[in-house]
């Protein structure tokens, strides 16, 4: 597993590496860890690549919303980047969607919400069957 953060998203990457252990999965933590101001999509990238290159099974970012470190992962070729908010929507991404990559807004949920969102879309198995088709429309894409 692959974890990564900007600034506004170390403590709760911090909180999820420790959960993800917990689970028994390898966290591989690519940063940041300082409150100093990054780049989130510094941070999406590597993450991405991990997933994309085959080092991680999954890659999880965190940034204050979410949505510009999803925005930068799906620029990598090979991934599926959800964010969710929510447990449904974790598990939506990946029963339907066989995301691969999830991240969350630090900024917009607490600690206990994106730890069930994390161990929903970790327990979760894509689907297959109509959603097949689906994804591989998508990943067509790249």
């Amino acid at each position: 597993m692959a974890l990564g953060a900007d600034h506004g998203g170390v403590t709760l990457k911090d909180a999820i590496a420790a959960r993800v252990r917990e689970l028994g999965h390898a966290a591989n933590d690519l940063g940041t860890s300082g409150s100093d101001a990054v780049d989130y999509p510094d941070f999406a990238v590597a993450v991405s690549r991990e997933v994309a290159e085959g080092r991680a099974q999954f890659g999880i970012m965190v940034d204050g919303a979410g949505i510009g470190s999803c925005m930068a992962a799906n620029k990598v070729s090979g991934v599926r980047a959800a964010m969710c908010y929510d447990v449904t929507t974790a598990l939506n991404a990946r029963e339907h969607n066989n995301a691969n990559v999830l991240t969350l807004g630090g900024g917009l949920i607490g600690t206990r919400l994106a730890l069930a969102i994390v161990e929903v879309f970790l327990a979760t198995r894509f689907a297959g069957g109509r959603h097949a088709a689906r994804v591989a429309k998508i990943d067509a894409l790249d």
